[in-house]
């Protein structure tokens, strides 16, 4: 069964940058939309960006920060996070969206803090 994997999360500074991935593990029929969601603490799932036939959106939080891509040969989403808050501090996990069921990623760790 294929897996979707995220890394590239840790411990930044404010202002820093990340570089999240999220891979599958094999190939997927029929994706038509990958993206990113984060969780806090004692907050609900919410989604950070998403990409969908080459057209992204972005929550108004992160806007002008983040950037989502995705390479289709790799089934691979990206979120490049720069100018990085405390308030982003969160389990980043990926999500798929293929014609015969939703992927989740185990989720990632990402830490803002001086």
């Amino acid at each position: 069964q294929v897996q979707f994997v995220e890394s590239g999360g840790g411990l930044v500074q404010p202002g820093g940058s990340l570089r999240l991935s999220c891979a599958g593990s094999g190939s997927v029929f029929g994706i038509y939309a990958m993206g990113w969601y984060r969780q806090a603490p004692g907050k609900q799932r919410e989604l950070v960006s998403a990409i969908r036939s080459g057209s992204t959106n972005y929550a108004d939080s992160v806007k002008g920060r983040f950037t989502i891509s995705r390479d289709n040969a790799k089934n691979t989403v990206y979120l490049q996070m720069n100018s990085l808050k405390p308030e982003d501090t969160a389990v980043y996990y990926c999500n798929v969206q293929a014609a015969t069921r939703s992927y989740w990623g185990q989720g990632t760790q990402v830490t803002v803090s001086s």
